[in-house]
C-alpha cells in the first residue's frame, strides 16, 4: 500500500472546533505518507432505529460510504462532562450498524482527544476507546493523543506547536504500521 487512505472524524461540530483543526493540520503535514480525508458529522442525524435500513439516511449513508473506503481511521473528540460528545457517539452509533456486517468491523483507529484545558481530554479518551474496541475497531494505543491547552498550540486555525505535531504524526505513523501488517483488514479489535 504505497499511500493509505485515512478518514479522519471531527467529533466537535463547533465552527471553529479543535478537533477538526488538528485533523486539518494532520492532513495537511501528512501529506505523500497517507492521504487523509477530514469529516464533520452535521449530517449525521440522530440515531433512531426506525430510520436504520436497507436505505438509511444521506448523511448516514454518507459515513457508511467513507468508512468503508477508509483504510484506517483518525477519531478526534473533545472532552464534554468527562466524556465524548453525544455528535460522536451517535455517529458511532450509526456506523455500528447493522451489526455483524458494520463497515466498521476489522479498522485500526487512532484516537487523539483535545481541551483548552490542561488535561486536554483525557477524560474522554478511555471512553471514546472503550466505545470504538466494543464495535470492532482496533485502537493504537501509542502514542495516547491527549492535546491539552489546545488553543495555546493553534494560529488560524492550525497546529503550529512544533512538539506537539511532531507527538501527532508518531501516533500516525502507529496507525500505519498497524494499517500495513499482513492481515490488518481481516482483523478484529482485540
Amino acid at each position: 500500500m504505497s499511500c493509505p487512505s485515512l478518514l479522519a472524524i471531527s467529533g466537535s461540530l463547533r465552527a471553529e472546533s479543535y478537533s477538526t483543526a488538528l485533523l486539518r493540520s494532520l492532513a495537511d503535514a501528512a501529506a505523500g505518507k497517507a492521504a487523509i480525508t477530514v469529516l464533520t458529522l452535521g449530517d449525521v442525524p440522530m440515531y433512531n432505529q426506525d430510520h436504520d435500513t436497507d436505505t438509511p439516511p444521506e448523511g448516514v449513508a454518507k459515513l457508511r460510504a467513507a468508512i468503508a473506503a477508509a483504510d484506517g481511521l483518525i477519531v478526534a473528540s473533545p472532552e464534554y462532562n468527562h466524556g465524548i460528545p453525544g455528535v460522536l457517539k451517535n455517529a458511532l452509533d450509526w456506523a455500528s450498524r447493522p451489526v455483524g456486517a458494520s463497515t466498521l468491523t476489522g479498522k485500526t483507529a487512532l484516537t487523539m482527544t483535545s481541551s483548552p484545558g490542561a488535561l486536554g481530554g483525557v477524560r474522554a479518551h478511555a471512553p471514546l476507546n472503550e466505545s470504538l474496541s466494543s464495535i470492532g475497531v482496533r485502537v493504537v494505543l501509542r502514542p495516547q493523543a491527549v492535546v491539552g491547552s489546545v488553543h495555546q498550540k493553534m494560529t488560524d486555525g492550525r497546529l503550529t506547536h512544533p512538539d506537539t505535531l511532531a507527538f501527532l504524526l508518531a501516533g500516525l505513523d502507529e496507525l500505519l504500521l498497524d494499517i500495513a501488517r499482513p492481515g490488518a483488514a481481516d482483523r478484529e479489535a482485540d
